[in-house]
């Protein structure tokens, strides 16, 4: 069991026991560590405390983080500018899938993909010449199989697999320092809708989070909250399209589609990184 499994396992434990106040003890216990060696691990992976990290996951957390964010964001999705955060969307450039491109399949394309683990788990990354194409978290029990929605995607492409290749993408992708210094670029099957969400996404700065509804009204279309939900859920490169930045208007952090306890790792260690 990697670092990351440990970590859901005692974010899962909380969402069951909160309103018991668990002590270091409990989450040592809850993944089978002692105290001294569960403190250890926790703070490698979060560069934070438990007691820290765990304040990070309370709602109230998540609804002050909305408001403070509102201001930002307003900055952000006008201008496309980040203000005081970092300049993702300067990092990440999203190209969209010609008609004929989509309609073909992928005839005649050739996309690599491989695993790969990174602090939130195992993934599959796929890419071509164009940009990163795929990126999905991977469960133990899937990390020997093909993604079947890059295949879905791409059913006429062909697949190749280069796990080495893939590692080092991870390690660009998940580490801020090198992803700062590597723009790259992303390569998608989209509607204009869906483009148009994913590309205020990108203008979410790193800590920061945003609602539904604040996304529907800066692409122009602020009734439009349900559909907001559909194409973050569509979102084809999880994490470095930051879907995980949207949260409902309650602070209720769910509707992720690689599970709500990543979902809350996710958002609790950019919150500590931004302290």
């Amino acid at each position: 069991m990697n670092d990351y499994a440990r970590v859901e396992k005692v974010i899962r434990y909380l969402d069951e026991n909160h309103p018991a106040q668990p002590s270091l003890a409990d989450l040592a216990s809850a993944c089978g560590l002692s105290e001294s060696h569960f403190h250890r691990l926790f703070h490698r992976w979060a560069g934070a405390t438990p007691k820290d990290f765990i304040q990070c996951l309370t709602v109230e957390h998540a609804k002050r983080r909305l408001r403070e964010s509102a201001s930002v964001l307003d900055a952000a999705l006008d201008a496309g500018l980040s203000g005081p955060g970092r300049l993702h969307d300067l990092l990440v450039t999203i190209e969209a899938a010609s008609p004929g491109e989509i309609k073909s399949g992928g005839s005649g394309m050739t996309i690599e993909w491989g695993f790969a683990d990174t602090p939130f788990g195992n993934c599959t990354i796929g890419w071509n010449p164009r940009g990163i194409c795929h990126l999905a978290f991977r469960d133990a029990d899937e990390i020997s199989v093909q993604p079947s929605e890059l295949h879905a995607s791409w059913p006429n492409a062909t697949l190749q697999r280069n796990d080495r290749e893939a590692a080092l993408r991870a390690q660009i992708i998940f580490d801020p320092e090198a992803i700062a210094t590597t723009p790259l670029r992303a390569f998608v099957r989209a509607t204009p809708f869906q483009l148009k969400v994913w590309r205020a996404l990108l203008r979410i700065p790193e800590g920061r989070i945003a609602s539904y509804r604040t996304i529907a009204t800066a692409i122009g279309k602020p009734t439009a909250t349900r559909a907001v939900g559909t194409a973050c859920g569509s979102n084809p490169i999880g994490y470095l399209i930051p879907c995980h930045r949207v949260i409902r208007e309650t602070g209720i952090v769910q509707g992720y589609r690689w599970g709500h306890a990543r979902k809350q790792a996710l958002l609790a260690r950019e919150a500590v990184g931004l302290k």
